[in-house]
C-alpha cells in the first residue's frame, strides 16, 4: 500500500501517515523498482490505532510509550488506564479555564456596550481593555 492508500484507508492524510513514518511509529518497506515507500497490514492497524488514540487526547509521547509496552509483549493497558484519567484531568482543567474566560468575556461586552469611544493617548491605547483589566485585576 502507497501512501495515499493507507491514508484513504484510514480515512487521514497523506501527511498524517508521513508524519508518524518520520517519528518512527511506521515502518514502511521501499519498493525496489520505484522506490515508494509500502505500508503493511501491519503499518494499517498501527496507524489506525495511533489516530484513535489522537482522537482520545493521547499526546505522541504518549503513543510512544504504549506501542512500546506492546512491542515488549507487556500489557499497556494499566498506563493506558492512568495516562487516559490524567488527560481527562487536564482536560476538566482546561475547561474550567474556557468557561472563566467566557464569563470574563461575557462581562467585558456587558460592560462596554454603553461606553463611549476614546481616541488613544501617550498612556492608553483602548480604554474598553485597559480600564477592564484594571477593574477585574482589583476584584480578583
Amino acid at each position: 500500500m502507497k501512501v495515499s492508500e493507507l491514508a484513504q484507508a484510514i480515512q487521514t492524510t497523506p501527511d498524517t501517515v508521513r508524519f508518524y513514518t518520520r517519528a518512527g511509529f511506521l515502518k514502511p518497506s521501499k519498493n525496489q523498482i520505484n522506490g515508494y515507500k509500502q505500508y503493511s497490514v501491519q503499518d494499517r492497524a498501527r496507524l489506525k490505532f495511533i489516530v484513535s488514540a489522537r482522537q482520545l487526547g493521547f499526546s505522541v509521547t504518549d503513543i510512544k510509550q504504549i506501542l512500546s509496552h506492546a512491542e515488549k509483549g507487556d500489557s499497556a493497558c494499566p498506563m493506558v488506564r492512568h495516562l487516559i484519567q490524567q488527560r481527562l484531568e487536564q482536560t476538566e482543567e482546561q475547561f474550567q479555564q474556557s468557561k472563566a474566560l467566557r464569563e470574563k468575556m461575557q462581562t467585558a461586552i456587558l460592560n462596554w456596550q454603553m461606553l463611549p469611544d476614546k481616541e488613544p493617548t501617550n498612556e492608553m491605547i483602548c480604554h474598553l481593555i485597559e480600564e477592564f483589566e484594571m477593574t477585574s485585576s482589583e476584584e480578583q
